[in-house]
């Protein structure tokens, strides 16, 4: 089975980056399984079922969220009956699942979510806990984990953590990919950011010229996404049979 993960699509322009790439990647690579960050979708901050079913329509089989996944109240509205992962370590009672078994074939792929807690402004659950409670019942061919986090040192250290007991580890969240696509002593494939699918001349997918103004003037700024033509996908390819983890970097 081959897993294409597509990191944070950013509003409008991210979906239009998928639309245009993904048939050249599927083409190119044949992958079976396809997994998006979608927490950034509307307008960059959120998803709303528009977004999410666009996501589906183009042939995802879930879709991952993190820190920004509750910024659009509509997701209440679907999220129980949908394919999205939300972090794992959100309180027991939070909307939603952070764990969805997804199958092709004779195989199964289960997709957790889990954030981390070092520069996010966030109290949730401890991650390496909360992984350790959702490893103990999980039962798949295959587990990949999503950890959405600002830090790379939190990121190594939870890959780490789960080196021998998931298969992949990907990072999400700082929207530039790394150059550290790996396998671990241990056998779990890993990269600490898969980047960003959106605007190519933005920055982190917002409009440039709004973020330039935030830092010039010290003053809070509304950010909305770049509406720049030119666009960007990036991905990893992850084949669990060759035990390899490929970057994939579109631009147009």
């Amino acid at each position: 089975m081959k897993i294409l993960f597509v990191g944070d699509v950013y509003g409008t322009k991210g979906i239009e980056a998928l639309e245009r790439f993904l048939p050249e990647i599927k083409r190119d690579t044949g992958y079976h399984m396809l997994i998006i960050n979608g927490e950034n979708s509307a307008d960059g901050l959120g998803i709303r079922e528009a977004e999410y079913k666009a996501m589906m329509q183009l042939g995802a089989h879930a879709i991952t969220l993190g820190n920004h996944g509750f910024s659009k109240r509509e997701i209440f509205n679907f999220i129980d009956d949908s394919r999205l992962v939300r972090p794992i370590n959100y309180p027991q009672n939070t909307p939603g699942k952070g764990l969805q078994i997804v199958r092709f074939n004779n195989e199964t792929l289960a997709v957790i979510s889990v954030m981390g807690r070092v520069f996010m402004h966030d109290p949730l659950n401890n991650p390496f806990e909360a992984l350790d409670n959702v490893l103990a019942n999980v039962k798949a061919d295959i587990i990949l984990v999503d950890v959405h986090a600002e830090a790379t040192s939190e990121k190594l250290a939870i890959a780490h953590y789960l080196d021998g007991r998931v298969t992949a580890v990907v990072g999400t969240h700082t929207h530039v990919q790394t150059n550290d696509a790996m396998q671990l002593p241990k056998g779990t494939l890993y990269i600490t950011d898969v980047g960003m699918t959106g605007a190519l001349f933005g920055i982190l997918g917002a409009d440039k010229e709004l973020v330039m103004q935030k830092f010039l003037t010290g003053m809070p700024t509304r950010l909305k996404p770049s509406d720049s033509f030119n666009l960007q996908l990036n991905a990893v390819l992850i084949d669990p049979d060759s035990k390899t983890i490929k970057t994939i970097q579109k631009f147009n």
